[in-house]
C-alpha cells in the first residue's frame, strides 16, 4: 500500500494508484483549486501524473516559484495555440520560458506586426476563459512523429529527429486542437495563464544559427495575478525611461556604430565619467596597498594556450597574426599580471602581490546579446591579481571584500547579493585542490557573517568565486564584483616564489574585479540615477547663464571663479531666453543653473536652479562654492 508523506509528516494511505490531484484532494482540499503542479520526492510532474508509490508530496501553486514558471511555459503553448488558430498554416519551432516571460519562434509568411500582437493577445484572452482543461498524453518517438508529419510541423520533426532517441517516450500537451510536445509540467487548467502581456517581435535564426532559416520570435511576460502582471509593467515602462542609451544620447555621453558593434565611441560627457570613476578606484587602489600596471592589448598565442585559455574560452576571443607569429587580442588580464610576477624571482617575504590594471579586453561576444554599454566587445576592467602563500588567502579575500563594500557604498547601493559559484563541469584541476578552495572563500564570508547562496557549476574554468550583484531601486540585479581563487594558472605558466625552506612554491592567485568593467558600470549607475548623478559624478556640475548681454562679463567671472577652483563648470552666453536656457539644462540633468541677472550683478551674487527643481535666489558665491565642495566630499563615504 502506497503512502504520501506531506506537510508536518502527514501521510496518506491507499490502494492502487492515484493521479496527483486526487492525491491533494484527499490531502488538502482548500488547496486542490489552486494546484497547478506538484513535486514528488523532489521531482516537479503534472497533477494528472499517476502516483502508485511511497513518495513525499509538495503541492505547488501560482504563489511559488516554480509554480510561476509552470504558468510562463503554458503560455509559450497558449501563445502557439492562439497563432495556429489565427494563421493555421504557422509552422511551429520552440517556445521557452526566460526571465519575467516566455517567447515562442514561428514561421510564418506574414509578417507580424504591432497590430497582428494585439490580435493575438486577444484571441489568447478568448481561450484562457474558456479554462479548458489541458491533457498530457505519453506518446512513442514513432506516434509524437506521425502525429507532427500529419500537421507538417517541419520543427517538431527537426527536434524528434535531432534531439530525441527514437527509443523515447514523451509527453505531449493538448489545448483543445493544439498539439504541443513538451518535458513539462503544465497548469491543468488554461485559466491560471489569465495575467500576461505580449511585448514585442524580433527575429531569430533557427537553432541560432545565421546559416538558418530567420524565424519570427514573439516575447510575452506572465505573471499569477493581475496586480503582480500591472506592476511587473509599470517598473518595465520605468526602465525604459531609465535606459542607459537614451539618457547616453540625451546627456551626450557615447554612441556605438551600426556597423561596429560592441565598440563604444565616448564623448567628451562620458569620458569625463569615465576618467573619474578611474581616479576612484585608483584612490581605494593605494588605500589598499596596490601597484597599477599596463601590459599589451596583443599577446603571443602561445602564452593563452599554455595558461588553458586557448582551450576553454577560445571561441570568445580575437585572433590576429603578423610576421608569422599568432596574437590573440587579450579577452582578460590574468596571464599578463603572471608575466609580470614571474619576470623577477620572489621570495615569501615579498608576499602578497597585488598588482591591479585598467585592462583593455576584447570579447567576441555573440552580435545578438550586445546591449548598449551592458555588453559589449571592447571594455576597460578594474581588474587586479593578488599573488598570496596559502596562510595569506583568508586575509586577502577578506580584504577584497572590504574592498568591494567600500566602493559600493559610495554609489548608494544598498543591497548586495553575495554569490559563491563552486566547480563547473569544464574545469582543469583535481578535486582535491577545488574542495580546498571552495572551503576557503565559503570561510571567509561566514567570518564576515556575509549572507550568500551557492551556485553550482557557476564557477570559472580555473576556480570558484565570489559574485556581488547589486540590487537597484528598482530590484533589478547588476553582477558586478568577482572574488576567484585559483591554485592552477600560477603553475600552468611556472610561476614561483621561494619559501622559507629555499623551494619553490607557486603561489596562489587571487583575481578580483570591483566595478567589473567600468564601461557596463556606467551604465548601470546611469540607469540607477536616471542620468541625475551624484554631484561627484556629474560630468558638469554648474553650468553658468547670463540673462542679457549686461551680466556677460560677470558671468564670465563666475566661470572663472569655479572653473579655478576645479569644478567641472560650462559657461552659456547665448542670446537665447532664459527660461529656455534654464529647460534645456533641467533637461540635460546639470546639478545647479547659476543665474547671472541684474539684481545679481548688483548684488555680486548668483541665483541657483537644481535639477531638482528648487530655486535659491541671490546666494554668495564662495558660500555656494563652499556648499558645492561639501556636496561633492560626501562621495569619500
Amino acid at each position: 500500500m502506497p503512502v504520501i508523506t506531506y506537510l508536518n509528516n502527514k501521510k496518506l494511505f491507499y490502494e492502487g494508484s492515484l493521479s496527483i490531484l486526487k492525491i491533494v484532494e484527499k490531502l488538502d482540499s482548500d488547496l486542490s483549486e489552486k494546484c497547478i503542479s506538484a513535486k514528488i520526492n523532489g521531482k516537479l510532474m503534472d497533477v494528472s501524473d499517476m502516483i502508485d508509490y511511497d513518495a513525499y508530496l509538495e503541492i505547488i501553486t501560482p504563489q511559488d516559484k516554480d509554480g510561476i514558471n509552470i504558468i510562463r511555459h503554458s503560455c509559450a503553448h497558449l501563445l502557439g495555440h492562439a497563432i495556429k488558430q489565427l494563421w493555421p498554416e504557422a509552422k511551429m519551432a520552440i517556445g521557452p520560458t526566460i526571465k519575467n516571460g516566455f517567447y515562442y519562434d514561428i514561421d510564418l509568411n506574414h509578417q507580424l506586426s504591432l497590430n497582428d500582437l494585439q490580435t493575438i493577445e486577444n484571441r489568447m484572452h478568448i481561450l484562457t476563459k474558456k479554462n479548458y482543461s489541458i491533457k498530457k498524453k505519453y506518446v512513442s518517438w514513432q506516434e509524437a512523429y506521425n502525429i507532427f508529419l500529419d500537421r507538417k510541423e517541419i520543427y517538431k520533426i527537426k527536434i524528434l529527429k535531432e534531439n530525441i532517441s527514437k527509443n523515447s517516450y514523451l509527453s505531449l500537451y493538448y489545448h483543445e486542437e493544439y498539439i504541443d510536445m513538451c518535458l513539462g509540467p503544465h497548469v491543468p487548467k488554461i485559466g491560471f495563464c489569465s495575467f500576461f502581456k505580449l511585448q514585442k517581435i524580433s527575429g531569430a535564426y533557427w537553432r541560432g544559427k545565421n546559416e538558418n532559416k530567420m524565424l519570427q520570435r514573439i516575447y510575452g511576460t506572465a505573471w499569477n495575478s493581475k496586480d503582480t502582471l500591472i506592476k511587473f509593467l509599470v517598473n518595465l515602462e520605468e526602465c525604459k525611461k531609465r535606459d542607459h542609451r537614451i539618457i547616453g544620447k540625451k546627456l551626450d555621453l557615447f554612441h556605438i556604430q551600426n556597423n561596429m558593434p560592441g565598440m563604444v565611441f565616448w564623448h567628451e560627457n562620458g569620458l569625463i565619467i569615465f576618467h573619474i570613476l578611474k581616479k576612484f578606484i585608483r584612490m581605494q587602489l593605494r588605500k589598499y596597498n596596490y601597484q597599477e600596471v599596463k601590459t599589451p592589448l596583443l599577446m603571443n598565442y602561445n602564452l593563452w594556450e599554455s595558461s588553458g585559455h586557448l582551450a576553454n574560452y577560445g571561441s570568445s576571443m580575437f585572433y590576429t597574426q603578423s610576421e608569422n607569429q599568432k596574437y590573440c587580442i587579450k579577452p582578460m588580464n590574468c596571464p599578463a599580471h603572471l608575466l609580470i610576477f614571474k619576470k623577477t624571482l620572489k621570495s615569501y617575504r615579498d608576499l602578497p602581490i597585488r598588482i591591479s590594471e585598467f585592462g583593455i579586453c576584447h570579447r567576441n561576444e555573440p552580435s545578438g546579446a550586445l546591449h548598449g554599454l551592458m555588453r559589449i566587445r571592447n571594455f576597460t576592467q578594474d581588474d587586479a591579481h593578488i599573488f598570496c602563500t596559502y596562510d595569506q588567502i583568508h586575509t586577502e579575500i577578506s580584504n577584497c571584500i572590504n574592498m568591494v563594500y567600500d566602493v559600493y557604498s559610495c554609489f548608494r547601493f544598498k543591497k548586495i547579493l553575495v554569490r559563491l559559484s563552486t566547480r563547473p563541469e569544464k574545469r582543469i584541476g583535481n578535486d582535491e585542490i577545488w574542495d580546498f578552495a571552495e572551503q576557503q572563500l565559503e570561510s571567509v564570508l561566514k567570518s564576515k557573517n556575509i549572507s550568500f547562496v551557492h551556485e553550482p557549476y557557476e564557477g570559472a574554468f580555473y576556480g570558484p568565486k565570489i559574485e556581488f550583484t547589486l540590487l537597484d531601486s528598482l530590484f533589478r540585479k547588476w553582477q558586478c564584483g568577482t572574488i576567484q581563487l585559483d591554485f592552477f594558472s600560477p603553475k600552468k605558466l611556472k610561476a614561483y616564489y621561494v619559501d622559507r625552506e629555499n623551494k619553490r612554491i607557486n603561489p596562489v592567485m587571487i583575481h578580483r574585479a570591483i566595478l567589473g568593467s567600468i564601461e557596463r558600470f556606467i551604465g548601470i549607475i546611469t540607469e540607477e540615477y536616471s542620468g541625475k548623478y551624484p554631484l561627484w559624478i556629474a560630468p558638469v556640475q554648474v553650468v553658468v547663464v547670463n540673462i542679457t548681454n549686461s551680466e556677460v562679463e560677470y558671468a564670465k567671472n563666475v566661470y572663472n571663479f569655479f572653473f579655478k577652483r576645479k569644478i567641472r563648470v560650462k559657461l552659456d552666453l547665448r542670446n537665447e531666453k532664459i527660461g529656455f536656457k534654464i529647460r534645456e539644462y533641467t533637461l540635460r540633468c546639470i546639478p545647479y543653473i547659476l543665474i547671472c541677472g541684474k539684481q545679481e550683478l548688483d548684488s555680486k551674487t548668483v541665483s541657483v536652479r537644481t535639477q531638482k527643481g528648487k530655486k535659491f535666489e541671490k546666494i554668495n558665491i564662495e558660500e555656494f562654492y563652499y556648499k558645492l565642495s561639501q556636496e561633492i566630499l560626501l562621495k569619500k563615504c
